[in-house]
C-alpha cells in the first residue's frame, strides 16, 4: 500500500482524518464545517494552498460520487503500458495461465535485469488498487535475482491482462452496514522452490474491500489441512 502517515483527531466533537505524505496532506470529515476550521488553522501556521476536492493523489485517481467513491489507477496503467511498449499487445483474459509454473531455471536466456525489475516494481505499486493481480505480481517478484525469458513471458502476460482491464479499480459504496468480515485460503506447496504454501486473505467492511494480502508461509507443511 501507499506509504503514508495517518492519524485521526477529535475536532470540535467531530472526527477529522488526516493523511500525510511528505508535503502532501489529505484530510476529511463527515462535517463540512470541520474542513473550513481545520483549513484556517493550518494556513495560519504554515504556507499552504487548498486544491479542493480530492481527485488525484500519488498516481491514484479518486472519483467521488453521491452513491459511492471509485478509486483506480487507469492513467498510471496506461502510462505503464506505454513505458514498456505494450500498447499494441494482444489482450489476455487472465493475469496468469492456470497451468503456469514459475521456478528457478537456467535454460532460457537472461534478460535486462534493470528494465524488468522496473516492470515488477511498477506492477507492485499498481496492486494499491488492483488486488486481482496481487498474487501474480508477488510471484514474479520472487525471481528478480535472476530473471529469464520464461519469467519475462509471465510478466508481460500481466501487462496484456491490464490492457484489457485499465478501468478496473475499487468501489466504496455509501452504506450504514459496518459488519466486518474476512476470508482466507491457502494452496499446498505453491512455492516450487522451497515447497512452502501461499496464503491469501481479504477483509470487508459491509460490501467494501478494505484490506488484502498474499504471502508465502514461513513453515513447510505436509498436508493441505495444515496449510
Amino acid at each position: 500500500m501507499v506509504d503514508t502517515t495517518l492519524f485521526c483527531k477529535t475536532f470540535n466533537a467531530n472526527i477529522l482524518i488526516v493523511q500525510i505524505y511528505v508535503d502532501d496532506i489529505i484530510f476529511g470529515s463527515a462535517n463540512p464545517s470541520v474542513f473550513k476550521e481545520f483549513s484556517k488553522m493550518m494556513q495560519a501556521e504554515c504556507e499552504m494552498s487548498m486544491m479542493g476536492e480530492l481527485k488525484f493523489f500519488l498516481g491514484i485517481q479518486i472519483d467521488q460520487r453521491p452513491e459511492a467513491t471509485y478509486i483506480h489507477q487507469s492513467k498510471y496503467t496506461k502510462e505503464l503500458l506505454k513505458k514498456f511498449n505494450m500498447l499494441d499487445c494482444k489482450v489476455a483474459k487472465t493475469p496468469m495461465h492456470p497451468t503456469c509454473i514459475m521456478e528457478k531455471e537456467e535454460v532460457s536466456g537472461k534478460v535486462c535485469q534493470k528494465l524488468h525489475r522496473g516492470m515488477i516494481g511498477a506492477l507492485l505499486y499498481l496492486t494499491t488498487s488492483r488486488p486481482d493481480i496481487l498474487s501474480n505480481v508477488h510471484l514474479c517478484a520472487r525471481f528478480q535475482f535472476d530473471l529469464r525469458e520464461s519469467h519475462l513471458t509471465v510478466i508481460k502476460r500481466i501487462l496484456r491482462y491490464l490492457k484489457g482491464t485499465t478501468n478496473l479499480g475499487l468501489v466504496y459504496e455509501k452504506t450504514s452496514e459496518y459488519t466486518l468480515s474476512g476470508f482466507c485460503d491457502a494452496d499446498y506447496a505453491g512455492d516450487r522452490i522451497e515447497r512452502k504454501s501461499i496464503s491469501g486473505n481479504c477483509q470487508f467492511q459491509g460490501s467494501n474491500l478494505i484490506s488484502w494480502s498474499s504471502k508465502r508461509q514461513s513453515t513447510i507443511y505436509l498436508s493441505t489441512v495444515e496449510a
